[in-house]
């Protein structure tokens, strides 16, 4: 069947604007790229605060790209960090062929933190941008960034107030990247986990003016990693005492549930009582805070 020329004319308008927005978008990346290399260049030397995900490895790949051995990676090791991702730090630091340090640090220890107030995530990255300090002048480095993307800007994140106060950069924002930009860059610039999960800290499952302590840390940590080897890749376990919310995208909960009680059983030698499903939202628990 011959088509009209107007059909024709419309299905070619339709193919040329698809090409043009991709052609688009693909200027508008290399045009965040550019500028990334460009900014991390404009320093001596950049230590990383660089915890493994997707955001931080690609300030670390970019800035090791651009300033060779000047760039140190540095990983915070405390028992709000799942053993894993240490792990996966490591891993990804390698193959980049960063040098990569890990530091402890000792958050858990500051009653401010532990308490577990609305800004606790202050506390913590003022203990960890304090310590990367000390790093940095024992190497020699001048400047300390952080992995913040553009997004993050719009969620309720208190540490970004402690990396403006101890003067620590974050590259993907002043390149103006989102974390659709992060991914697919980090995709092109071949690092294998582009599209691994977010990653927060295990303290962020346990609700707002409920101690954080190393025994909940590691029930939770014990709990995420039993549902991630059956297979879920991401999901979150919330600590509620004796209860336990298990957060999973949609598609999983059928899955979940046909091993309800298996799960039961084994969440009981973590000490939960009692689970609940729920349907998976990063930051659920922030959802009552003020943005303003």
């Amino acid at each position: 069947m011959l088509l009209s020329p107007s059909c024709i004319y419309v299905e070619l308008h339709d193919y040329l604007s698809l090409q043009i927005n991709k052609r688009n978008h693909l200027t508008n990346l290399q045009k965040k790229y550019y500028t990334l290399k460009t900014y991390i260049g404009g320093f001596e030397s950049l230590l990383v605060a660089y915890s493994g995900g997707v955001d931080s490895a690609l300030v670390l790949k970019v800035a090791h790209d651009v300033l060779g051995d000047k760039t140190v990676a540095v990983t915070a090791d405390s028992h709000s960090v799942p053993r894993r991702e240490i792990a996966i730090a490591k891993k990804i630091a390698v193959q980049i062929g960063s040098k990569h340090l890990i530091v402890q640090t000792d958050e858990i220890d500051d009653e401010n933190y532990s308490s577990n107030p609305v800004n606790r995530c202050y506390f913590c990255k003022s203990e960890l941008y304090t310590k990367l300090q000390d790093v940095a002048k024992a190497e020699n480095i001048t400047t300390i960034a952080n992995g913040t993307n553009l997004d993050d800007l719009g969620d309720y994140r208190p540490g970004l107030q402690a990396a403006n106060e101890l003067k620590v950069v974050s590259p993907l924002k002043e390149a103006e990247m989102t974390k659709t930009d992060v991914r697919e860059l980090a995709q092109q610039l071949g690092l294998e986990i582009w599209d691994k999960p977010a990653a927060p800290c295990l303290a962020s499952r346990i609700p707002y003016q409920s101690a954080v302590t190393p025994e909940k840390l590691a029930a939770i940590e014990q709990a995420e990693y039993f549902l991630k080897d059956l297979d879920i890749k991401d999901l979150r376990v919330r600590h509620f005492g004796e209860k336990a919310r298990i957060e999973l995208h949609e598609n999983d909960i059928a899955f979940v549930e046909s091993k309800i009680n298996f799960i039961k059983k084994k969440f009981k030698t973590f000490g939960f009582e009692e689970i609940e499903l729920g349907l998976f939202k990063s930051g659920s628990l922030n959802n009552h805070i003020s943005q303003n």
